[in-house]
């Protein structure tokens, strides 16, 4: 795969750089071993996290519930638990 997704028992773990604020929600390429993510929500009370969280479950086809921020809530580099075996996280370059 690549260095960002890594297959899990669970599902996927996605390596994300997210940038908050941004006009629209967006897969901005690949920021060293992360995906870099532009959200349209503001890095406070949690919104911007919300926000990633709408955006991988619409893009990758996964109910909201299996998409969890498990680190760095308060960091722009976070990792991103998709709970899904059948969730292609490849399909994010495609956007």
């Amino acid at each position: 795969m690549s260095a960002w997704a890594k297959r899990t028992a669970q599902g996927w773990l996605l390596s994300i750089h997210a940038q908050p604020g941004a006009k629209r929600s967006a897969v901005a390429g690949i920021h060293g071993e992360a995906l870099k993510l532009r959200l349209a929500a503001p890095p406070v009370e949690g919104r911007a996290n919300e926000a990633l969280v709408d955006f991988l479950a619409d893009a990758l086809g996964v109910p909201r519930k299996s998409v969890s921020v498990v680190r760095g809530a308060s960091a722009r580099r976070k990792t991103v638990l998709v709970a899904s075996a059948q969730a292609d996280p490849l399909l994010l370059l495609r956007l």
